[in-house]
C-alpha cells in the first residue's frame, strides 16, 4: 500500500516511521522534562492532562477525557491516564479540581460516590506536591490567564483592573467561587453557594419554588441552575401537557441539552419558557454573587453556558443580573463573560500546581 502526497507515491511504512519518530520524541520529552499533572473532576466527565511550566500559563502537553462514573476512584482514572502515555512522566506537582467541598485535603464529591484525599495521591503515585481544590476554585485560577478568544461577552460593562471577581458555573451541578484581589493578584476562594436557598423573584418562579419544595423538602439554586435543574424547570412548565419536542428528548441522551435545543429552535413553547426561566434565575444568582463579592467582573463557566449563548445574550440574563434596586447602576457596570474553553478548570489546576514548588 502507498500514500500519495502532492503527486508523489510514498510507501506506507514511511508514515509508520514518521509516527515512530514522533512517539520517540514524545517519550524523550516526558522523560527529560519535569511535568505538572492536572485534573478537573466533574460529575459527568473528568479531564486529565500534562503541562510544562511556563512564565504565565502552563503549556499543554497532553489532555485526555474520561467518563467519571465509569471509574471507582480518581486514582483509577490517573492510572488509566498514565498507562496510556508513551513513557512514565517526571512529575513534580499535581493538582485536581473536584466537584465538592475540600476540607483539610480531603473531598467527598457531591454527585459522585467518591472520597478523594491528596495524601492518597501522594502515596499511590509518588508525587511530592499534590493540591486538591474545589472545582470552581480551580476554574477561578484560570481566569487571569484566559485569552480574549476564550471568552464571550454577555455584558461589556466598565472593566476595572484592581477589583474582585466571581465565577459561577452550571453543569451537572452549580458551582460558585470568589476571586479576591489582594496585593496585585487574584486569590480564589471556594464556596458551596449552589446549595443555598433558591429565592424566586417572579410569580411564575414562586410557583416553581412550591413544586421544588414539595419534591425535595427545600429548594436550592442547583435545583434550577444546572442540567438536572433545567429538567426540573421543564417538568414545571409542561405540567401534564406533553412536550412538543418529545421525539428529540427520546433520542438525545443528554435531556437538558435536548431541552435547550428545542427551546433555541422554538420547537415547543413550554421548552422556550423553561429556558427563559433558567436564564432569568441564572442571571439573578450571578448578580447576587457579584453583590456578595463587590465584583469587578463575573465569569460564567461550566458546560451549559456556551451551548445556550444566544439565550444568554438576548437581554433577559442582564435584566435579571442588574435588577437589584439601588445596586442596579453598580451591576450595570460589571463586565460579564462566558468562559468558552471547556478545559478552563484543568488549566486552573495546572496554574495552581505550577505555584506549589
Amino acid at each position: 500500500m502507498t500514500l500519495c502526497l502532492r503527486g508523489l507515491s510514498v510507501p506506507s511504512h514511511a508514515s509508520d516511521f514518521s509516527n515512530e519518530k514522533r512517539e520517540t520524541r514524545n517519550e524523550k520529552r516526558l522523560q527529560s522534562t519535569v511535568m505538572l499533572l492536572a485534573g478537573d473532576v466533574g460529575g459527568t466527565k473528568t479531564f486529565v492532562g500534562l503541562f510544562e511550566r511556563a512564565a504565565t500559563r502552563p503549556v499543554t502537553v497532553d489532555i485526555k477525557t474520561f467518563s467519571t462514573q465509569q471509574y471507582a476512584s480518581l486514582g483509577d482514572i490517573i492510572d488509566a491516564y498514565l498507562v496510556g502515555l508513551p513513557a512514565v512522566p517526571r512529575l513534580d506537582a499535581a493538582c485536581f479540581g473536584v466537584a465538592g467541598p475540600v476540607i483539610e485535603g480531603t473531598a467527598t464529591l457531591t454527585n459522585v460516590p467518591w472520597q478523594i484525599s491528596a495524601a492518597d495521591v501522594v502515596q499511590r503515585f509518588g508525587v511530592r506536591h499534590v493540591g486538591l481544590l474545589n472545582d470552581l476554585e480551580s476554574m477561578a485560577y484560570s481566569v487571569a490567564v484566559l485569552e480574549p478568544d476564550e471568552l464571550a461577552i454577555i455584558q461589556r460593562g466598565v472593566p476595572r483592573i484592581a477589583a474582585n471577581a466571581a465565577v459561577i458555573a452550571a453543569g451537572t451541578g452549580l458551582g460558585e467561587a470568589f476571586l479576591h484581589w489582594i496585593d496585585g493578584r487574584f486569590y480564589p476562594a471556594p464556596s458551596e453557594g449552589g446549595h443555598a436557598d433558591f429565592a424566586p423573584h417572579t410569580e411564575r418562579q414562586i410557583a416553581l419554588l412550591r413544586m421544588l419544595t414539595q419534591e425535595f423538602g427545600r429548594a436550592e439554586w442547583e435545583h434550577v441552575i444546572s442540567g438536572p435543574g433545567l429538567v426540573n424547570v421543564h417538568r414545571f412548565t409542561h405540567g401534564v401537557t406533553p412536550c412538543r419536542a418529545a421525539d428529540l428528548l427520546r433520542v438525545e441522551p443528554d435531556v437538558a441539552a435536548a431541552i435547550s435545543a428545542s427551546a433555541l429552535e422554538g420547537r415547543c413553547d413550554a421548552c422556550v419558557e423553561a429556558l427563559q426561566i433558567f436564564v432569568q434565575v441564572y442571571g439573578a444568582e450571578a448578580g447576587n454573587l457579584a453583590l456578595r463579592s463587590v465584583a469587578g467582573a463575573v465569569f460564567l463557566g461550566g458546560g451549559i453556558a456556551p451551548k445556550i449563548l444566544p439565550a444568554l445574550q438576548d437581554g433577559s440574563f442582564v435584566r435579571a443580573f442588574t435588577a437589584k434596586g439601588p445596586m442596579r447602576d453598580l451591576l450595570a457596570a460589571v463586565p460579564v463573560h462566558v468562559i468558552l474553553n471547556p478545559q478552563a478548570g484543568l488549566i486552573g489546576a495546572a496554574v495552581y500546581a505550577d505555584g506549589m514548588t
